[in-house]
């Protein structure tokens, strides 16, 4: 007889093997993709290498989960209609060996397993999104999760899974589908499981690399002994594997313990009969082994007692190695022994066990003994209780005697951490004794004091260099550029300058010009930077430009230079940026459409791509393959590619160092480094980038508000603007976490001795780091166990003013000579208050040439003086009633006068403040310098320029009219106060 399809069923058939085909499809293409693209970087293996290792993990991660809840469930439906045999004659093995449940009872039982199982693949899928989508950027270090498939998962799935209709809708029908269809339902919800879980765990697979992979640090925490690398490389892979395994079973004892309770049709009965004499085994063999997988976790929670953020400080403290240590040692030894028990009972059948007449008299008994579960959380609660009382009755009172030991423990890790521990301290003792002569022998340090900031940069970019609607400045950068002397041609003089690149946004086209041509590629690239030196003030009190503009009268494509010094210094010919920060969309290049280049007037001047960078697509398969990757299909369409055609994509800089090395986290301000790497370089523009090693699982160390308690800046990435060329430096080889990665990818890491020298000297300390660092001294630059305990000396940063807005003061970098240098360097600089006080109690300095890379210094001030701070010369300036009364008058209708950042200038053994004033328009702003405010020992100068301000300071009776100088002798508060004693507190 012939058999009839129906139309439902053809259908159904035809879109799931379209869907199937879909899915290769988008494999396929995202393997061929990304083959062709790590190629072109010249980093094959590093894709190979992490392939590989998500697909291997996720990949067994995916066949265990599988095999062991199909196998479990097959086991489970050989065994589900035990039930109807219970009273059959000879079938006294199938006595029910559990009581019965009535509906009342049975029916919430169901409901609460069912919703249990649907929630949690919910919490999952939500989870895995996240973790996809995690920033690798500055301060965002890690996904927003650290430890998925954790028992918390039903406190976290409250939290995390926001009440919106739909899912709760779309929770009630799993939950229904799972009561009224539960085979067909079970398949499908052990293979998603399975997926989502195996995705979840294929997605740290760089943990499982680092326990292979791991090398020892050569130091030992100081409880087991043991050897640090055992924390950072080895206990997240095995709490990964734990947490996973914990998971698996849970779900599957689930799943089982409903496949049971709805057997022999239950729910419509009205009753079930009670668990089989089989089925208990099955599910103590579960237990079991979900008993010795938490053993594992307890043991596993003994080291990670040493990373507890309760108690006095960061890590294990007396209460934790007296009572929570010991807890945790019995109660592992306690779970194995529970899950040998189980699995003994499981294999033996042994136990209690209710016959025909027990059941016909309604009398029953449990099956097993629950003393030893009671036992358990007994004795685990007891413990936790204990704990409580412990820290509340013994340690509190005598917190400072008991806790010392683990205080210094956590001074000691957290400072070496963070590399605190590597900080040189100094004293600095302000004399107040400048003179014009020691400002002369000092000239470069107060050349390049930086009366612009990015901020009022960006600002006037905006508005003067923008030139066209989709140009964008979307971030200016502080630097330093060897230029040729203006007094000295053969003299090169370091010079800070603010650099800001042009790039181009597409999405900024006009409506009617966002075509697909356009986007893809006509408007493929931005073009040309703004330099501005950071002390210069162009007419009108604009800011100067060093470098501007778009055409000169001699080449429509040259950037106006200032001089022709700096023509010499700067190295660039045609600076088009293909790769960028705002660079989102992927285009294509040697097209037969010519690529627009640069305004040159009313006109457009248009070029074809010369750089070597791109994917060639000179076939069929390779335009469908990046068709199907990009989901254009109007790449296939398209009449305008040519056998050179290449596709650029991945062309934002963050984006692409995700893609490449997703392991390493970066710096929040890549910035542009103007240089040329060797004499074939047809394009001059870079991207430096800084990359972080970082760790959550150093013990003892206390990371404060980060989410990492470890971080080294072990990475400098260079990014060319035009063919987007990566290379990976290693900048700090001591990092035992960057010594692992270049075990695992040996190609794609380079000694930092291999950057090219021009992109050298332009490296710098970076800001990030900076202030992770800087924010952990100012707790723990105490060391002796007592003054920290009381935070007897801790520090905060100091406030300032910005236009209307109090800021904490940002570190900011300088050229100036540290007190033990031999010559001015670039450093990055940052002051700081005690925490109750607003006077000057310390500066921390970071120094980025040469040699002394990465070298920190720490100048403290004498605790006999007092020196004030920030806001409080900030106070000095605002209540005198000359200078606030000019500054008022400025703030009139349609204008308003904006204090800039207040800097601190040490010089010699004396402190130099500079604030800039900046008169602004309500609308369409741009920054101009008004005044520049300086402040030194007794006297407050406001001038027109910061070379009159210092001349009238330092003028021995000179003094300029136009200058307002006001004496501090009148000031309700000194700026130098001698002989106070414990100003520090």
């Amino acid at each position: 007889m012939k058999t009839i399809k129906s139309p439902f069923n053809i259908l159904f058939f035809a879109v799931f093997s379209l869907l199937i085909i879909w899915i290769i499809l988008l494999l396929i293409s995202y393997f061929t993709v990304n083959v062709l693209w790590f190629e072109e970087l010249g980093y094959p293996q590093t894709f190979f290498t992490q392939f590989l290792s998500k697909f291997t993990i996720g990949g067994l991660a995916f066949i265990i989960s599988t095999s062991f809840l199909w196998f479990n469930l097959a086991i489970a439906s050989r065994q589900r209609k035990q039930q109807e045999q219970f009273f059959a004659k000879g079938k006294d093995k199938l006595t029910p060996q559990s009581p019965p449940l009535k509906l009342r009872l049975l029916l919430p039982i169901v409901i609460s397993f069912s919703g249990l199982i649907s929630l949690t693949l919910f919490y999952y899928t939500k989870f895995f999104t996240q973790i996809s989508g995690a920033s690798l950027l500055l301060p965002n270090l890690r996904s927003p999760s650290s430890l998925p498939l954790q028992l918390a998962i039903f406190t976290d799935i409250a939290n995390n899974l926001p009440l919106r209709i739909w899912q709760i809708i779309l929770t009630i029908l799993v939950t229904l589908f799972l009561i009224f269809k539960p085979r067909q339902c079970f398949k499908f919800i052990c293979i998603y499981f399975s997926i989502i879980t195996s995705l979840i765990i294929g997605d740290y697979w760089s943990r499982f690399l680092h326990y292979f992979y791991s090398i020892n640090l050569g130091k030992t925490d100081p409880i087991f002994n043991i050897d640090l690398s055992f924390y950072l490389f080895k206990i997240p892979a095995l709490q990964i594997l734990a947490l996973w395994l914990q998971s698996l079973f849970i779900f599957t004892i689930c799943t089982v313990t409903l496949t049971y309770l709805l057997s022999n049709k239950s729910i419509s009965e009205g009753k079930f009969e009670g668990f089989s004499r089989y089925q208990l085994r099955h599910l103590y063999g579960l237990g079991g082994g979900l008993m010795i997988i938490l053993g594992g976790i307890h043991w596993l929670n003994r080291y990670l007692l040493l990373l507890s953020p309760d108690g006095v400080v960061y890590g294990a403290g007396y209460t934790d190695i007296h009572i929570n240590l010991p807890r945790e040692t019995i109660a592992t030894a306690y779970a194995l022994l529970m899950g040998i028990w189980l699995l003994t009972k499981s294999f033996t059948g042994s136990g209690k066990r209710n016959h025909p007449h027990l059941q016909a008299e309604k009398k029953y008994s449990l099956p097993f003994s629950t003393l030893p579960f009671i036992g358990y959380f007994v004795l685990y609660s007891f413990g936790i209780l204990l704990a409580v009382m412990v820290q509340n009755t013994i340690v509190q009172p005598n917190e400072l005697a008991l806790e010392t030991p683990y205080i210094i423990n956590n001074i000691k890790a957290t400072r070496s951490a963070f590399n605190l521990d590597e900080i040189e301290v100094k004293t600095f003792n302000p004399e107040g004794n400048l003179t014009a002569e020691d400002i002369k022998k000092n000239h470069l340090t107060i050349d390049n004091i930086r009366l612009w900031d990015t901020r009022p940069i960006l600002q006037a970019n905006r508005q003067l260099q923008q030139i066209r609607p989709y140009y964008v400045f979307a971030d200016a950068d502080i630097d330093r550029y060897q230029l040729k002397s203006s007094i000295n041609s053969d003299i090169n003089e370091n010079t800070q300058v603010i650099l800001a690149p042009r790039e181009l946004d597409s999405q900024l086209l006009p409506n009617q010009a966002q075509t697909w041509v356009n986007q893809h590629l006509v408007y493929t690239h931005g073009y040309g930077f703004t330099m501005s030196p950071v002390n210069r003030v162009a007419q009108g009190g604009l800011p100067y430009y060093f470098i501007k503009d778009i055409g000169t009268a001699q080449d429509p494509g040259e950037l106006n230079t200032s001089s022709a010094r700096i023509r010499e210094s700067i190295p660039f010919s045609r600076p088009r940026i293909y790769y960028g920060e705002v660079t989102k969309n992927y285009v294509m290049v040697d097209t037969k459409v010519p690529e627009f280049d640069f305004p040159s007037g009313e006109d457009n001047v248009y070029h074809t791509y010369t750089g070597d960078g791109g994917i060639k697509i000179d076939s069929f398969w390779r335009k469908f393959i990046f068709s199907v990757y990009l989901r254009d299909w109007r790449m296939l369409l398209t009449p305008n590619f040519t056998p050179d055609t290449r596709i650029l994509f991945r062309r934002n800089i963050t984006e692409r160092l995700g893609a490449i090395a997703p392991f390493l986290y970066y710096d929040r301000d890549p910035y542009l480094v103007i240089a040329q790497t060797n004499p074939e370089d047809k394009n001059s523009l870079h991207w430096l980038i800084d990359g972080y090693t970082i760790s959550d699982h150093y013990p003892y160390s206390d990371g404060g508000e980060n989410q990492f308690n470890y971080i080294r800046n072990s990475v400098k990435v260079l990014i060319n603007a035009e063919n987007g060329n990566t290379h990976f430096y290693v900048s700090d080889s001591t990092d035992r976490i960057i010594q692992v990665w270049q075990k695992i990818f040996p190609e794609l890491f380079k000694p930092l001795s291999a950057m090219p020298p021009t992109i050298k000297q332009h490296i710098r300390y970076p800001t990030d780091l900076f202030n992770t660092q800087s924010e952990r001294l100012l707790t723990y630059h105490m060391i002796d166990p007592q003054v920290f305990y009381n935070r007897e000396d801790q520090w905060q940063v100091p406030e300032e003013i910005y236009g209307n807005e109090i800021l904490s003061m940002q570190p900011y970098y300088l050229i100036m000579k540290l007190p033990i240098g031999k010559q001015e360097e670039f450093i990055l600089l940052h002051p700081y208050t005690p925490i109750s006080r607003a006077n000057l109690i310390a500066w921390l300095a970071a120094r980025s040439d040469g040699e002394n890379y990465g070298k920190l210094l720490l100048y403290q001030f004498p605790k006999q003086k007092l020196i004030y701070g920030p806001d409080q010369v900030e106070a000095l300036i605002n209540q005198d009633p000359v200078i606030s009364g000019q500054i008022s008058l400025w703030n009139r209708q349609g204008s308003k006068a904006v204090q800039g950042h207040l800097l601190i200038i040490p010089i010699e053994q004396s402190l130099l403040y500079v604030e800039p004033v900046y008169l602004e328009a309500d609308k369409n702003s741009v920054p101009t310098l008004a005044r520049v405010i300086v402040v030194y020992q007794n006297k407050i100068v406001m001038a027109d320029s910061l070379e009159n301000a210092i001349d009238n300071i330092f003028s021995d009776g000179k003094e300029d009219s136009s200058a307002i100088i006001r004496l501090l002798e009148d000031a309700a508060i000194p700026l130098l106060e001698p002989n106070l004693n414990n100003t520090n507190q």
